[in-house]
């Protein structure tokens, strides 16, 4: 299971009591970090999500509305005592600006920060049960979106039959990579009687900013939950590609051409205070889709 937690839903200005640009993903065992706009520190406290699961940052671009709430964030653990190391994907220009900051204030993390610049599409990590890859979007700088995939076992031990043909639990990883078990007596027990078919692994696809651009469903095809930036209502088309943004009814034809199953709209122009429309316009072209609307929580 993954659960997505919208804690910015904003464009470059906080406005309506919307926040910038932030998200935080969760497993069982980590947490995600996807963007850290201003006040991404305080939505974590409000939401009462736990900063010590965090171990990875992402963050897509620099334009201040994705990543300004970095510093304090980074700063606050410290203070707090963290000492789990942390990881850090970006551009590669924000290593500079977060050691200027430090050193200006003469601060010495309490925790191992390791930071890795964002240069080549593809895999970027993989920790125990999920990978992450990163593809280029269209904006006025360079910037990056996120794929998120679970690691399953195609099989999981059925624990009553395992047990009841005394299977020892050495072998229970090779049973879920679908091997049969061979019995000492040279007996072939066929791996269906011990496992069960496991459900589907899960997947989270984040566009950040970007222009209307269709390439980008290759990039993200089939997955879970899209998330796609919809900074303007449909009326204002020229408008957004002049300033390298998506409208509603073009974040959802991506949602169509990449055969997703749920899209989540966000990073709303602060000319809108009401975002009705948004959600009306979007669903007129993909149905299944939802306004990423803050300490609102998908579960995937």
């Amino acid at each position: 299971m993954l659960a997505l937690t919208i804690l910015g839903n904003n464009s470059a200005i906080p406005a309506f009591g919307r926040n910038p640009t932030s998200q935080l993903l969760q497993t069982e065992d980590d947490s995600f970090l996807i963007d850290c706009g201003e006040g991404t520190q305080h939505q974590i406290a409000k939401y009462k999500l736990r900063r010590s699961k965090l171990s990875h940052i992402f963050i897509s671009h620099l334009h201040g509305d994705h990543y300004f709430g970095l510093i304090g964030l980074l700063s606050s653990m410290s203070l707090l005592s963290r000492t789990q190391e942390l990881h850090l994907y970006g551009p590669p220009p924000l290593l500079e600006i977060l050691l200027l900051q430090l050193n200006a204030a003469s601060v010495t993390l309490s925790y191992k920060l390791h930071f890795h610049p964002l240069g080549e599409e593809g895999l970027l990590t993989r920790t125990k049960k999920m990978e992450i890859h990163c593809f280029k979007v269209q904006h006025r700088i360079d910037c990056w979106g996120f794929l998120f995939r679970q690691i399953k076992n195609p099989r999981s031990i059925d624990p009553d039959r395992v047990k009841s043909y005394e299977i020892p639990a050495a072998f229970y990883e090779q049973l879920q990579k679908g091997q049969d078990y061979h019995t000492r007596k040279g007996t072939i027990i066929p791996n269906t009687e011990l496992t069960i078919a496991a459900t589907p692994a899960k997947s989270y696809a984040y566009c950040a900013d970007t222009i209307f651009d269709p390439e980008l469903a290759g990039k993200i095809y089939g997955v879970d939950l899209l998330y796609h930036e919809t900074t303007y209502l449909k009326g204002l088309e020229e408008k957004a590609a002049s300033r390298f943004h998506s409208t509603t009814v073009q974040a959802a034809a991506i949602a169509n051409l990449a055969g997703v199953k749920r899209l989540i709209i966000g990073h709303f122009s602060s000319k809108y205070e009401i975002l009705d429309d948004f959600l009306e316009e979007a669903r007129s072209v993909f149905s299944c889709t939802d306004l990423a609307i803050e300490g609102t929580c998908f579960r995937i």
